[in-house]
């Protein structure tokens, strides 16, 4: 496998990104793999690394460079305390424009790179970028064939970039992964979802995953459970197996 990371230029400066993917066989699909809320650590560097271990070109972002911040470091579990409170206030401070802005700059530093193959793009967010991945299936439907939403939040909101409102005209495949217990997605959220989706003839699959809560591929989580982990990575590569191949 061949690794590193680099700034890579954006509209609003420039996002250190980890990229990794395999030594042979390429140029490779591109896979834009959104952190979630506690930022960029070495359990997401691993799940990257396994996703290339499968034949892609794995590109995961900093999302929080417009604030100085690169990595949070343990977070206690107390949400009142004022490292969960700087977390949230990192997440708040994203927006849905700014982080296809971001896209456009991976996808066109991808471009440059004789191992990348930016014809065949897939998405995937945890948490707070589910909604991310979604959009970017939108935003550049020629490129990104698949996306996938794993936990995702704010999937069904009021605004013109909801989730389930860009998810039909995008075109892409699209895979929803929910726990069964998740106070930032609730079962009546995931069901306005899957009943949109459907009534829109989307190309989607909206998947719950009984007895497990919010973060359970996570390995490093309290929440972890390895057999729903493992359904989801079985998942998202045969998401990504079908349209991209890799």
């Amino acid at each position: 496998m061949i690794e590193r990371q680099l700034d890579i230029a954006t509209r609003d400066g420039a996002t250190t990104t980890f990229i990794v993917h395999p030594e042979r066989g390429g140029p490779h699909p591109v896979i834009l793999f959104f952190m979630d809320a506690p930022a960029i650590r070495e359990e997401l560097r691993d799940m990257a690394r396994r996703l290339a271990t499968s034949g892609y070109y794995v590109m995961l972002p900093n999302l929080y460079y417009r604030s100085g911040v690169m990595e949070l470091g343990p977070l206690s579990r107390d949400p009142a305390s004022p490292e969960r409170k700087r977390m949230f206030e990192l997440m708040e401070s994203l927006s849905i424009d700014g982080i296809m802005d971001d896209a456009a700059g991976l996808l066109a530093f991808a471009a440059g790179d004789k191992a990348a193959d930016t014809s065949r793009v897939g998405t995937v967010g945890y948490c707070m970028s589910g909604q991310y991945a979604i959009n970017a299936a939108a935003r550049f439907p020629d490129q990104v064939k698949a996306a996938a939403s794993i936990y995702g939040v704010r999937l069904v909101t009021e605004a013109a970039n909801s989730p389930h409102r860009v998810a039909t005209p995008s075109g892409a495949e699209l895979y929803f992964a929910c726990a069964e217990t998740d106070h930032w997605a609730p079962l009546e959220m995931v069901e306005t979802l899957r009943q949109t989706l459907a009534a829109d003839g989307a190309k989607a699959e909206v998947e719950l995953y009984p007895g497990v809560e919010h973060g359970f591929a996570f390995p490093q989580r309290p929440v972890y459970d390895k057999p729903a982990a493992e359904r989801h990575w079985e998942r998202l590569l045969a998401l990504f197996g079908r349209n991209l191949g890799g």
